[in-house]
């Protein structure tokens, strides 16, 4: 898989000496959702703000599709054409009066003509599903629609990475199943995802790959179904395993669920692969 961005070594720290990230290196795959989990305070919102460039390692360096970050304010600018970044409380990011004005904001930034920029906009609106807020203002929203603004703003300038930091937070059940839903039809029409997040459940039910994170370093990284199913190597950064997995690999330890078959990814995929189980007799419906 060629990597989009990396980050080789990555050092830093903040006002005090207090060290964020400790040698950090990772590799972001092109065309995946990656997870970058871990507990409270690993370092992980850091990262992501070296992703799109708002923060400056003390030492190593990013890069993208092969070629060092640039710093320049001319680099910044192109660099974040590219790579787009959704903050964790969506009221950092939102500033204008209403949503359509507020999503405008980064393509007329870019130099773009009204047209073009309007055209961006709706496109956003409609990927997001928030068409109807177009005129609504900002501060009236619930959370998961000033949510939904913030991303449909970052999509707005047609990234080929989404960086998300902890996505569903503040976000209801269903505001976050609604969220996840979308994100995955990001990921379909080829966006790169990277989410920050505390949550096994989500990385479990998004991610393609995951790096697992502890005091600014990455300990692990690897397809999802892999690092997600270690409870060894989950435990090393005070996590277990998310429940669905726990849950399909009772089962395939049981023999409902043959060695190679993959495991669901979803409830719905749970509750299919359990249609084809055999009841036991005794059991309501058994023989």
């Amino acid at each position: 898989m060629t990597p989009i961005l990396t980050a080789e070594d990555l050092r830093f720290s903040f006002p005090g000496e207090v060290a964020a990230l400790r040698g950090l290196s990772l590799a972001v795959p092109e065309g995946r959702s990656l997870a970058i989990l871990g507990p409270n305070g690993a370092g992980k919102s850091t990262l992501l703000l070296h992703l799109n460039g708002t923060l400056r390692p003390g030492s190593g360096r990013i890069t993208m599709a092969g070629q060092p970050a640039d710093y320049s304010r001319k680099g910044l600018v192109r660099w974040r054409e590219r790579v787009a970044l959704v903050l964790q409380d969506a009221d950092d990011q939102l500033f204008a009066a209403t949503v359509f004005e507020d999503v405008s904001f980064g393509p007329l930034n870019l130099g773009l003509g009204e047209p073009e920029a309007r055209a961006r906009v709706e496109e956003a609106l409609a990927a997001l599903g928030i068409a109807d807020l177009r005129d609504r203002a900002t501060h009236m929203l619930s959370g998961g629609q000033k949510k939904r603004v913030a991303i449909a703003g970052a999509l707005a300038m047609r990234p080929e990475v989404l960086l998300l930091d902890e996505p569903t937070a503040g976000l209801d059940a269903e505001g976050a199943a609604q969220l996840v839903t979308t994100l995955k039809t990001l990921a379909a029409d080829g966006v790169t995802l990277v989410f920050s997040t505390h949550d096994v459940e989500l990385a479990w039910i998004l991610a393609d790959d995951v790096v697992l994170f502890r005091d600014g370093q990455a300990m692990a990284q690897g397809e999802a179904t892999a690092i997600l199913t270690d409870r060894a190597m989950l435990a090393r950064v005070g996590l277990h395993p998310p429940i669905l997995a726990d849950l399909a690999l009772h089962a395939r330890d049981s023999g409902l669920i043959a060695p190679a078959e993959a495991l669901p990814r979803s409830r719905e995929g749970l509750k299919q692969a359990m249609a084809g189980w055999q009841r036991k007799p005794g059991t309501p419906g058994g023989a």
